[in-house]
Parts: structure tokens; sequence; C-alpha cells
């Protein structure tokens, strides 16, 4: 139970248990993981910027623009998944990866989908490693620290939301606007379609 009050302070990035630092629906910045849109056992805090706990997020809004690019940094190892899925994916079922909804790297370097591994990296990850996602609606690819780790993701066609699950420790702080390293070029923060009425 010490164990888990401290995965839990960590999370929260807590020294003590001040409630008022739990996201709610009407303080997330334009971008961010929706705290209606998780697994039950998720916690999502720091205003839709982090994820810990059991279970997976996606974000507020889907990516329509052309060309979008979002980037997660491990706080604590563990087991996790950073990809893209569609709002049907079980959000409570980790790991992500093993339906026809989500698309995603794990932490042992698998890129998974369908119950299939699609590709396989020789990368280790780290604490305070970033990870970068860039994706066209043609192509997926993924970043570590800024570098290309060169195993794209082909046909994606569809209607997705970034997505990140976290299980056994893990903790993941994503960002979608002030980046830690450049996007590759052509591409940016997500962008929520604007209608006029």
């Amino acid at each position: 139970m010490a164990a888990y009050a401290r995965c839990f302070y960590r999370c929260f990035g807590w020294s003590g248990g001040d409630s008022n630092n739990i996201t709610t629906k009407l303080d997330q910045p334009r971008i961010a993981l929706d705290t209606t849109k998780m697994g039950t056992d998720a916690v999502v805090v720091k205003n839709g910027k982090r994820i810990c706990g059991t279970g997976a997020a996606i974000t507020n809004a889907p990516i329509e623009q052309d060309k979008a690019y979002f980037e997660a940094k491990i706080q604590s190892t563990g087991i996790w998944g950073i990809g893209v899925a569609r709002e049907t994916t079980e959000l409570d079922r980790v790991p992500l990866g093993e339906d026809a909804d989500s698309w995603v790297l794990r932490h042992d370097g698998q890129i998974r989908h369908l119950k299939k591994t699609h590709k396989e990296t020789n990368v280790k990850f780290a604490e305070g490693d970033v990870i970068g996602v860039s994706y066209d609606h043609v192509e997926m690819n993924f970043y570590l620290n800024g570098k290309n780790i060169g195993c794209p993701v082909l046909g994606v066609h569809c209607t997705i939301f970034p997505v990140i699950y976290v299980d056994e420790s893990a903790i993941i702080d994503v960002e979608f606007e002030d980046f830690e390293h450049p996007p590759p070029s052509g591409f940016g923060q997500i962008l929520l379609e604007r209608r006029i009425f």
C-alpha cells in the first residue's frame, strides 16, 4: 500500500495531499488528455498533460489537420504505449495495439496494431526520454529525443486521436504545444476544428 501511495503522489507531483491539483474538464487547455475519455483506473492530472495509474486516455479532439505532431515524456518507467486510436478503443484494456482501433509504440520498442507487431525497434527507452509522434493521414512516425527511429506506420486512414496508456507505475507527460524538440518540417501542433455558423 505504501508503494502505491508513493506512486500516486509522484503522479500528482505532490509532496502532500492537495486535492486542488486534480484536473477537471473546465480547466483543460485547448488540446489535452480528456478526463471524460479515459480508463476507469487511469489518472489524468496537470491540466490534461500527465497520465498515471492503469489505463489509457485519448485527447479532447481528433487530429483533423494534414500534418500534426505531439510529444510524450517518460517521467517514470513501467509499461506504457504512445500512438493514435479511434474513439472506440477500449481505454480500460492495456496494453493497446491488440485491437483494430489502436496503433501504438510500446515501452519494449514494438509498434503494435491488431494483435501484431508491425515494426520492432532496438531502441531502449529511459526516464527523461521524449517521444515525438508525427501523423499526416498517410504515415505516422516516432521520434526519440528529436531523432526519427525509422519505423513508419502506414495505413491509418480514419478519424483518430492521440492516445497514451500506462501501467505498472509508468508516468507519462504529454505536450501538444510547447515542444521540447522541433517538429519535422511542415508539422505542427494539433489544432481544434473551427466551425463557422
